[in-house]
């Protein structure tokens, strides 16, 4: 496989590794991203893996909750930046939202299959279809959760639909104080983008693969890899744990702490007793719009050329 130029600025714009070493892994890894951060990352030469996925397609991720307790975030896909701000767009984003709430779909697919809710003579693909005939551009309902909860669900959209967030937690005491705490939460999921809700969710599979890069980062190190294996293998936990406390949302540092140092955990716990509520956090959904999709790469003046043709 060709590497291209623009192929190895986008793996050192990941990675933070030179541009010499991005072009070595991929040629490598026959042009694979994910396996050519696996081998920058072994080789100790992918300083900081950046979070930002290959975001690329347009259009919005949007969140919306009735009553506190039915929450869907949705991703909706355009092709150009422009429409995802058109207000048509936004509308049927919205009304694709208020259907995801009264429905009780699994699947894109079984949502596209049924009645519209704005229109029963249609069904929701019908109306997709017909949108991207008014509107002009392809559309894709990419991907949707849905939480139907027991306690208390906080939505939040980040940077006019570029990122999407619930959160939710159980309490015994809902107030204003109790939501704005989960907000704050919110905020941090979209702006960290933590893995996990605890380290509890983390699997050993996970935290094996981890171990082996780590050791691997060790072991290609000239004075690390002489050291004894007990000191050695204390590294490793040691790095792990530095991992954990960034993927995982609780054992992160709270980004509003006035100390810099308190925890996502011990902000809970501060609200928690401040509002005299048993305030404890189930989980987190954040879709980032256009997450792990390419986008088209764009040449205007050989587009134009061929329409002259």
């Amino acid at each position: 496989m060709e590497i291209t130029a623009a192929m190895v600025k986008e793996l050192r714009e990941m990675t933070g590794a030179g541009v010499m070493n991005c072009k070595k892994a991929l040629v490598e890894t026959d042009g694979d991203f994910d396996k050519a951060i696996e081998v920058l990352r072994e080789k100790g030469e992918a300083s900081a893996v950046k979070k930002a996925s290959r975001i690329a397609a347009e259009g919005t991720s949007f969140a919306v909750v009735k009553d506190d307790k039915v929450a869907t975030v949705v991703e909706v896909n355009s092709e150009t930046d422009f429409v995802a701000k058109n207000d048509k767009f936004k509308d049927f984003v919205a009304k694709v939202a208020d259907q995801i709430l009264q429905s009780d779909a699994a699947s894109v697919d079984e949502l596209l299959a049924e009645k519209y809710i704005y229109d029963d003579a249609k069904t929701v693909k019908d109306e997709l279809v017909s949108q991207i005939a008014v509107i002009g551009e392809n559309m894709n309902i990419r991907r949707f959760e849905k939480i139907v909860s027991d306690g208390i669900v906080v939505p939040y959209i980040h940077g006019g639909g570029r990122i999407g967030v619930l959160v939710e937690a159980t309490a015994s005491v809902v107030n204003d104080e109790v939501k704005e705490a989960l907000k704050n939460i919110a905020m941090q999921v979209a702006a960290l983008n933590p893995k996990y809700t605890s380290e509890d969710e983390v699997s050993e599979e996970y935290l094996n693969h981890e171990k082996e890069i780590i050791l691997a980062q060790i072991m290609n190190d000239p004075k690390e890899s002489q050291k004894p294996e007990k000191v050695i293998n204390g590294m490793i936990q040691g790095r792990l744990k530095k991992e954990l406390k960034e993927i995982c949302l609780l054992d992160q540092v709270y980004v509003k702490a006035a100390d810099g140092k308190q925890t996502v955990a011990k902000y809970i716990e501060e609200v928690a007793k401040a509002t005299s509520s048993d305030l404890k956090l189930v989980r987190f959904v954040r879709f980032e719009t256009g997450e792990g999709l390419e986008k088209k790469n764009e040449d205007f003046a050989a587009e134009v050329a061929a329409q002259m043709q």
